[in-house]
């Protein structure tokens, strides 16, 4: 199993915005690539960490699970506009992701 990581940082003053729409792309997209609610949890920094800092993490069985949800979301016309609608609310260029395999 690994868990698949995507975090990235709100401008100042639109950390819920951003909580907002992670909050229903958890609802309306991540289900159509196979990522589960009961696998996915989301996350923001509090002690030791940028307060600014939003993340999704998803549990999945290998990186060739990934990597179909990756290619399916690239064909979902509601997640390139679920982008386009997150973008005036984050600092460009702090999304990332990061695969940490579970022991």
């Amino acid at each position: 199993m690994i868990i698949a990581r995507w975090s990235i940082d709100a401008k100042f003053g639109y950390k819920q915005n951003v909580i907002d729409l992670m909050q229903r792309w958890l609802q309306e997209i991540a289900p159509q690539v196979g990522f589960n609610a009961d696998k996915t949890r989301l996350l923001t920094g509090s002690i030791g960490a940028l307060e600014a800092t939003i993340q999704s993490e998803h549990l999945v069985k290998d990186l060739s699970e990934l990597n179909q949800a990756w290619e399916k979301l690239a064909t979902i016309a509601a997640h390139k506009q679920w982008s386009k609608d997150l973008e005036p609310h984050v600092v460009s260029g702090t999304s990332r992701w990061e695969i940490y395999r579970v022991l």
